[in-house]
């Protein structure tokens, strides 16, 4: 059986390498390379992988490289090829479109059960923190690439506390799986806005929108929150056809070459 391994973003080094022994070791290195390899161009979009030659390439042997490959297709970024082996996906903008309201849903499902589990204060704090922190970072009207990635690091995180509140396992897993397409996490299009006036727009409006969730789950909304949720992922969506029509904001992005052309 194969194992696939904690899922990540933006950060491989989150990845949590499990103590099974050195083959185990191998597999998530060659994981984390390959998956790297996929979205910053190097192995384009249906570009057969060979099991020989990425073995030579990566100087392991074919156990772990066979690990690291069913788990990438497990995500979604390798697809099976013609007479076996693996093959890198592309995906058409409206497929993405669809990915991104599936999140969309299942968020919404997530900030539901939260709100009718009515968690207690403490369990909110963080979520009401990271909305405080995003507040300060985004007042400046233009920002620079350092400022988006600490926005993305917080609101990865307000989107991680949000799901683990829905204390659903089957729903964390299946958003984990989601959250691996390029543009389908929600910080997906952040650093598309480096030095763009529209960022600050945009950034007001998604915390906003984090500040009302956190509220309906306060006051056991379940209806209102997931309404928000849906709402949101909704706002990456146009952000998406925002970015499809600049060329130059697409290429910014990491994983836009596996896009096709609309």
């Amino acid at each position: 059986m194969t194992t696939c391994f904690s899922p990540v973003e933006a950060s491989d080094a989150a990845v949590h390498v499990p103590s099974s022994g050195p083959i185990m070791r191998q597999s998530v290195s060659v994981l984390l390379t390959l998956r790297s390899w996929i979205l910053d161009g190097t192995l384009c979009a249906g570009e057969r992988l060979w099991e020989a030659s990425l073995a030579d390439r990566l100087s392991v042997s074919r156990t772990p490289l066979r690990e690291a490959l069913s788990c990438l297709a497990h995500e979604g970024l390798l697809e099976r090829a013609d007479r076996g082996g693996y093959a890198v996906r592309s995906f058409s903008p409206e497929y993405l479109k669809q990915t991104i309201e599936l999140r969309g849903t299942l968020e919404g499902l997530a900030a539901r059960q939260a709100a009718e589990a009515r968690p207690p204060a403490a369990r909110l704090e963080p979520l009401r923190q990271l909305v405080e922190r995003i507040d300060a970072l985004v007042m400046h009207p233009v920002l620079d690439e350092d400022a988006l990635s600490q926005y993305t690091t917080l609101n990865s995180a307000f989107h991680q506390h949000l799901i683990a509140l829905a204390d659903n396992m089957a729903l964390a897993e299946a958003l984990a799986r989601i959250e691996h397409l390029p543009f389908a996490s929600p910080s997906a299009f952040v650093m598309s806005y480096a030095h763009s006036p529209s960022a600050h727009r945009s950034l007001l409006i998604a915390n906003d929108q984090h500040r009302c969730l956190v509220d309906a789950i306060t006051h056991g909304e379940g209806a209102r929150a997931e309404q928000i949720a849906r709402e949101h992922a909704r706002l990456a969506q146009r952000n998406l056809d925002t970015v499809l029509e600049h060329p130059a904001r697409l290429e910014r992005l990491r994983g836009s070459a596996l896009i096709q052309a609309p």
